[in-house]
């Protein structure tokens, strides 16, 4: 028993004041251990009351909470054995300072990134826009967001953007959107023609949903045109450029089947003659 308890209590001194036992070790290993274990344990219990395509997401979050913990557990046990851990902080003050502020955009990524998967901000499938960019998310990590763009270009999106950038997602309130498109025509044209001709051009689109109330309304007396406007609801926002297009395609036709004009700007000029 006293040659384990001299197995135990030998040290490995690396200066006068850093000082590590065999026996400390020790319980690092069990509590490791044991921090492992009711990680999985929670995890299984809270995977057991999500749905199914949440549970991917809390996968990095449980990883950062595991090192978090395994840290902390280290700086406590030293402590408690007579490791002056104070000694070692203070010794590399500088080397923290410098690996703080390099770390610092590191921890605002993962902080937002923790924020996006609990709150549930984005989720998969979303279609997200930020500075300027569109593209459909189809992995969020704990520092970074990956989404694909409509010319199927991938967008690596630091998270901390998310809280430093206005974010606009399409999708929040549904998969569906509601989108529209501007058309002027000439003065003179007969305005309930053109109503119903933009509203059969959106009805004919199968992309367009059928179930949602389409409409144009009148905006404005333009300086060139009589400005309309037709609203409908798509069911993949993804594909809104697409669709548009096509609906600019048969808008156009069908004015010119009907003799409706799509004017250009016009100015009068009044050229008055000194006598």
């Amino acid at each position: 028993m006293e040659r384990i308890n001299e197995l135990l209590n030998y040290s490995f001194r690396f200066s006068d004041e850093i000082q590590i036992s065999i026996k400390a070790i020790l319980v690092l290993i069990i509590a490791f251990m044991i921090i492992s274990f009711f990680l999985k344990l929670i995890r299984k219990i809270v995977n057991r009351r999500l749905a199914e395509e949440d549970r991917g997401k809390f996968k990095t979050v449980f990883s950062f909470l595991k090192y978090f913990l395994y840290i902390l557990v280290i700086i406590i046990a030293l402590q408690s054995f007579g490791v002056e851990v104070s000694v070692l902080l203070a010794g590399s003050a500088a080397l923290l300072v410098g690996i703080g502020l390099g770390l610092q955009t590191l921890f605002q990524d993962i902080i937002s990134g923790i924020f996006i998967l609990l709150d549930k901000t984005l989720l998969i499938n979303d279609i997200i826009e930020i500075d300027g960019k569109v593209g459909k998310v189809f992995e969020i990590k704990l520092r970074t967001t990956r989404a694909v763009t409509i010319d199927d270009k991938v967008i690596v999106i630091p998270n901390h953007k998310y809280l430093t950038h206005s974010l606009y997602n399409w999708t929040q309130n549904g998969k569906s959107t509601v989108e529209s498109i501007d058309v002027g025509v000439s003065y003179g044209s007969d305005v309930e023609k053109v109503r119903q001709l933009l509203i059969d051009v959106a009805k004919e689109h199968p992309k367009v949903l059928k179930s949602k109330k389409l409409d144009v309304l009148f905006m404005n007396f333009g300086d060139s045109a009589l400005e309309f406007r037709v609203i409908f609801t798509i069911a993949n926002s993804f594909l809104h450029l697409k669709i548009k297009s096509d609906l600019r395609f048969e808008i156009d036709k069908k004015f010119r089947e009907h003799a409706i004009q799509i004017p250009f700007p016009q100015r009068d000029v009044h050229l008055i003659q000194n006598k």
